[in-house]
């Protein structure tokens, strides 16, 4: 396929990857909200202006080669045209002296890729960092892992849980969106650079066999090939301790290019490995998933997000129930909100429809521009870190009048003052491509925390407002407590994260799980100690 064609397929592609309009300063966090991936699609509308016509200029102009072409056949095929005629032969001479030089140097189709590349570098700087297309393969991965998803399957389009024999649908979407074979190869290749087999593998095999299928076909767009596929699963193999995978996939690769000579020596290797150690051909390595050591409660905290949210069930524990709250208070007599009791130790409840469609909408809105990469205390500095994905945003509550009717909703309902300094802004978080937050307290676990800047004492509670509804994931799992909460939209979830002796609640240990489909928002009101003493008593009983 010709430079142009290629160069033109080639942008259109990158058009997927564009980025976040805000400028250059948020390039390489595209990833980390679903609402910057949302704006993505603007630049590659603009691209495809620019694509459409670039490919009317070459349509036009592959026309009228096309009737030069046929004006010449005609001639060539017709036996009564004698070049004895002495128009025809001057017509022929001027064709071969002229006609012909005029269309192979014609400037058309320069002036056409010319006008593709410079639309393209006006909009280019609209488009992510490489580290966005590195956070969003991680992020696969990560839905991968703590789903449990097949990875035949989601190159499919298909969301499936497989343990055994057993298969589960966690989410069947309207419209099936398969990935391509250099789809696969890139979140193959991203996990391949980190060193991480274990993802690596399963994704460049699932690219090897949809390379193999189409061998022979080239799509423009494409970085990889099968033989760069088969170059990578081999090595990757190789480090795993299969050898003979390994070498199996270098001699394939040979097939297809056999003037390779580091594959050859490569092939050699592996031979003199296996023959040194026989065993090696018949023993197949067993790869470990990376650990993570700062999550000692993976296997838990997986397990708890795989139920997409698990309740305790009601009528088994009478303690737990659902009842219209008012909370003695007379802005909510007239219209109490529904509570229902989600969990006793630590406390956690559920106050349904606590805000309308129209107070999500508007709160999102009011967070949207303001939208940051999401970061966590580390000692004394606060940092974005990839155990947590989303961006947020503080909003103080003279940005509307509808945030401080907001306030009193939520005093109301906790009987606690949450008005500066007593509480902190409220946060409104948007959560990105497999967005999530393991596991963590609210409140502060280190004397040099950030959170005691604000000197009013560490997070009492925390309420939490879901602002959208998601299609699958997205739960909130309490960990220690083994329970988990899905997204109830517009929905409000609350705890106390400390007990009345000031101690944290080790209890409230709590998780965002991946999103697996859907727009996650949510908003926090984070209640701080200093101000409540009156509100929520203290007690000198560690158990209260």
């Amino acid at each position: 396929m010709g430079s142009v064609a290629r160069l033109a397929a080639v942008l259109a592609v990158l058009a997927l990857r564009a980025g976040d309009p805000v400028g250059a300063a948020a390039r390489g966090d595209t990833f980390s909200a679903l609402t910057s991936v949302a704006r993505a699609l603007a630049p590659e509308r603009r691209l495809l202006g620019l694509l459409r016509r670039y490919l009317r200029g070459e349509e036009a102009r592959l026309r009228d080669l096309t009737r030069f072409y046929d004006k010449v056949v005609s001639l060539h095929e017709d036996s009564e045209t004698p070049v004895s005629n002495p128009l025809l032969a001057f017509t022929l001479i001027k064709r071969l002296q002229s006609d012909w030089r005029n269309v192979v140097h014609s400037l058309e189709a320069s002036e056409n890729i010319r006008a593709l590349k410079d639309g393209y570098e006006n909009v280019e700087q609209d488009l992510p960092a490489f580290e966005d297309l590195e956070g969003a393969a991680r992020a696969l991965m990560r839905l991968q892992d703590v789903y449990m998803l097949n990875v035949k399957g989601l190159a499919r389009g298909v969301f499936q849980r497989v343990t055994g024999s057993a298969v589960t649908d966690l989410y069947n979407p309207r419209r099936l969106f398969s990935l391509t074979a250099d789809d696969c190869f890139q979140v193959g290749k991203v996990a391949y650079d980190m060193g991480d087999y274990y993802h690596a593998i399963p994704w460049l095999e699932e690219s090897v066999s949809l390379f193999r299928g189409s061998y022979g076909e080239w799509n423009t767009e494409d970085e990889a090939s099968l033989e760069d596929a088969l170059d990578h699963l081999a090595f990757a193999y190789f480090q795993a301790g299969n050898v003979s995978c390994a070498l199996s996939l270098s001699r394939e690769f040979l097939l297809y290019s056999p003037d390779n000579k580091r594959m050859a020596r490569n092939v050699l290797k592996y031979e003199k490995l296996l023959a040194e150690s026989p065993n090696q051909a018949v023993v197949e390595a067993v790869i470990q998933r990376p650990n993570v050591p700062h999550l000692q409660t993976r296997d838990t905290y997986e397990g708890l997000c795989q139920t997409l949210g698990s309740q305790p069930t009601h009528y088994q524990t009478p303690s737990l129930h659902c009842s219209y709250e008012t909370s003695s208070n007379p802005y909510l007599l007239l219209q109490p909100v529904r509570k229902e009791v989600i969990h006793l130790e630590p406390y956690v409840v559920l106050y349904h429809d606590f805000v309308s469609d129209l107070e999500a909408q508007k709160i999102r809105g009011l967070a949207e521009p303001w939208l940051q990469r999401s970061v966590v205390a580390s000692g004394e500095k606060q940092l974005p870190v990839e155990y947590r994905i989303s961006k947020s945003a503080w909003l103080k509550d003279t940005a509307d009048p509808m945030l401080v009717t907001l306030d009193h909703r939520i005093a109301a309902l906790t009987g606690l003052d949450v008005q500066p300094p007593y509480a902190e802004y409220l946060q409104v978080v948007n959560y990105g491509i497999g967005g999530h937050y393991e596991p963590h307290f609210d409140h502060a676990t280190s004397p040099s925390s950030p959170l005691y800047r604000m000197k009013s004492g560490n997070r009492v509670a925390t309420f939490m407002i879901y602002l959208s509804s998601v299609e699958a994931g997205g739960a909130t799992a309490f960990i220690y407590a083994n329970f988990s909460v899905p997204v109830v939209k517009n929905a409000a979830l609350f705890w106390w994260n400390l007990h009345r002796s000031g101690e944290g609640d080790s209890d409230t240990l709590h998780a965002a799980c991946p999103v697996l489909v859907g727009d996650k928002w949510v908003a926090n009101k984070w209640i701080h100690e200093y101000g409540q003493e009156f509100r929520r008593p203290c007690s000198s009983s560690p158990g209260d």
